[in-house]
């Protein structure tokens, strides 16, 4: 397998991703709102550190789950670490996936990428799993830093996942981003 460290966020400059700072400038809960009900699934593809993953845990409640996936190990571990010992840890399962497979087959409600998609090889490959991890009438939430990705690549993207059978809900404000969200027809 040739991972491209390159182009994924190393898990050593983790703290970038998850902080105040950002946190001030993107509200996992006010960005998320809008889709996360209590009781769903929701799948936080290459969740890092935690960042929504917390969030969307004690948005789901104790009835839902969230599957935090991603591709390093050491992010998942800095996650295990954040939820030790809450009431999160059983609500919060954590999933390494492969560089070109997420991997799972619990359907979700709802599937977040959020600033990952521009760092896998295929975002094609992912996009078609996606489709099928997304439960009919589910929604995929994308949202790509506007430094990485082009308006150009964006709309591959979206392309992309209208082909695979999601339609456009709408595209949500969110600071220093592209986001669209999606629903499974």
């Amino acid at each position: 397998m040739n991972i491209r460290y390159n182009r994924v966020c190393p898990a050593a400059i983790s703290g970038i991703l998850d902080n105040r700072i950002r946190r001030w400038f993107q509200k996992p809960r006010e960005i998320l709102e809008p889709y996360v009900k209590e009781g769903m699934t929701v799948l936080d593809l290459g969740c890092g550190p935690g960042f929504f993953s917390t969030e969307i845990a004690r948005m789901v409640g104790s009835s839902g789950l969230v599957i935090a996936s991603d591709l390093q190990e050491e992010m998942l571990h800095k996650l295990r670490k954040k939820i030790q010992g809450t009431e999160l840890e059983g609500r919060i399962v954590l999933h390494k996936c492969k560089e070109d497979v997420i991997g799972i087959s619990e359907k979700v409600d709802l599937a977040i990428a959020f600033y990952m998609l521009h760092e896998v090889p295929n975002p094609e490959k992912t996009l078609n799993e996606l489709a099928s991890i997304v439960k009919g009438n589910g929604f995929l939430f994308i949202a790509e830093p506007y430094l990485h990705v082009s308006p150009k690549s964006f709309n591959k993207t979206i392309k992309i996942a209208l082909n695979n059978g999601f339609t456009i809900v709408e595209r949500p404000k969110v600071f220093l981003s592209r986001a669209v969200v999606l629903k499974k027809d």
